[in-house]
């Protein structure tokens, strides 16, 4: 009898193993999926900083204040796009193009 509920139990420990590593690679791909951004969105990002006046690189005791400045420049940028009808620099606004 004991024999027979030992090795139940074995068997149970087993198939909890077997099916942890079994989920193993589904999890770790499910992980991937949802990371942050892609190496050219970052790169995007930080070319969009760069243009209104943001450079990583140099040494700045006002971090936090200069990146964030530089956000709200982007964004009032993007609010003037906006507002103005959203076209692009040189794309004529009465519908005929440029020559």
């Amino acid at each position: 009898m004991k024999t027979k509920i030992s090795m139940m139990c074995g068997l149970a420990v087993l198939a909890v193993i077997g099916a942890t590593l079994a989920a193993l690679p589904t999890l770790a791909n499910a992980q991937s999926a949802q990371s942050g951004p892609t190496r050219a969105q970052v790169q995007a990002e930080l070319a969009q900083l760069e243009s209104v006046g943001f450079y990583p690189g140099a040494r700045d005791p006002h971090y936090p204040d200069n990146i964030q400045a530089a956000e709200a420049k982007l964004h009032a940028r993007d609010e003037m796009k906006k507002s103005v009808g959203g076209a692009a620099m040189g794309v004529a606004q009465s519908g005929k193009t440029r020559n």
